[in-house]
């Protein structure tokens, strides 16, 4: 193990860069809640600003995946459509296989400036997540419950919104759902036979209403749909926490544009669409699997240093005052000083692991294929 390589493994640095999240995390939340004001008198505005506040906290995790674990993002794409990224409102179909594929996505967000306007449909159990979900309130992020007559109008309500949004934002669908395992792939393909469609090797059934549901919506706002690939070289496995500890990754992300006038107006019609380009997707899959590689010209996005300086910004702000107060316990000699500060380590890293805890693989399984098995029951 090189002195680098060692560096990163300490869990001491893991900690105060978790703290610096955390803490930072927090203050732009309660300023987030201060622009609160600004919106009834300046909507674009508010959202501007706010936008803003996002990138810096998630920008983080960016300098965690590019600088930190200096892992390697490759697209698998044409020059034509690298040259309109950044530049029009899109939805993003992405294959949810790995804990790391939102910071992947997320990186690309970065590199073409729309990390603080990314949006999402994610799940209502993540509104309750501190620094996350707080986040995405803020930045008006769309909650479900993955039930269609509860989440109707609340869908409908937050879609409409976004429609006049003043930055170009990537809204990316994980329209199987769910992340893939096994037994949830099992599940999905045995409600694929009831129903007629093709068996899908390595997705997940398509969840079609909210792609059909988020493309009327948004209708006249989103100019195309980027249909998004990824995998990682020799078989890895990321996991976030593989990131901190400064593992190095080999993404590649194989990047399809589809302008939205392609796409069958008709929700019937949509949804077969969809189905056809999971049935693609599967194929991509298959020959990334036998050469190791997508097919296509691929291009490699330089980084910024924008996510290296934020963090360090954050970094002199809030590690000088909690290394003088350390220092400052050390030299009272008080047990009960020094007792309080080692428990608040304790309870810093806890709270730190279960934030990295929301994107295990393990931990955030859904009921999606067990439902979607009692409904054909």
């Amino acid at each position: 193990m090189g002195f680098l390589a060692y560096l990163k493994s300490l869990f001491i640095l893991q900690l105060l860069m978790g703290f610096v999240f955390v803490v930072s995390g927090l203050i732009i939340n309660f300023i987030q809640l201060l622009t609160c004001i600004i919106w009834p008198f300046n909507k674009q505005l508010y959202r501007r600003i706010n936008c803003r506040l996002s990138y810096s906290l998630w920008s983080q995790l960016v300098m965690m995946l590019e600088w930190w674990s200096g892992t390697d993002c490759t697209l698998y794409t044409d020059q034509a459509t690298v040259d309109k990224f950044g530049k029009e409102h899109v939805i993003i179909i992405l294959n949810h296989n790995y804990e790391i594929d939102f910071l992947c996505g997320w990186t690309m967000c970065e590199r073409y400036g729309v990390l603080g306007s990314s949006k999402v449909l994610a799940k209502h159990e993540l509104l309750k997540v501190p620094l996350i979900g707080w986040t995405w309130y803020f930045l008006e992020i769309v909650f479900c419950k993955r039930k269609w007559e509860e989440d109707r109008n609340t869908v409908f309500k937050g879609l409409h919104r976004l429609k006049d949004y003043p930055e170009y934002m990537w809204f990316l669908l994980y329209c199987e759902g769910t992340r893939f395992t096994e037994k949830k792939h099992q599940i999905s393909m045995e409600v694929a036979q009831s129903k007629g469609l093709p068996v899908l090797k390595y997705h997940l059934l398509p969840r079609t209403k909210g792609f059909t549901t988020t493309l009327q919506c948004l209708k006249g706002t989103v100019t195309a749909v980027y249909d998004v690939t990824l995998n990682f070289k020799d078989n890895q496995t990321p996991t976030l926490l593989g990131i901190v500890n400064g593992k190095k990754y080999k993404a590649d992300m194989c990047v399809r544009r589809f302008p939205v006038e392609d796409i069958p107006e008709d929700e019937q019609e949509c949804a077969s669409w969809l189905h056809k380009l999971y049935q693609e997707k599967d194929a991509l899959q298959e020959v990334y699997n036998k050469e190791g590689k997508f097919p296509g010209p691929t291009i490699i996005p330089p980084r910024r240093a924008w996510t290296l300086l934020n963090f360090l910004f954050w970094a002199t702000l809030l590690l000088s005052p909690l290394i003088n107060f350390a220092c400052g316990v050390v030299v009272s000699g008080s047990p009960l000083l020094i007792i309080g500060f080692i428990t608040f380590l304790i309870i810093a890293s806890i709270a730190i692991r279960r934030l990295i805890g929301v994107t295990e693989v393990k931990k955030t399984g859904s009921s999606y294929g067990n439902q979607e098995s009692k409904k054909q029951n």
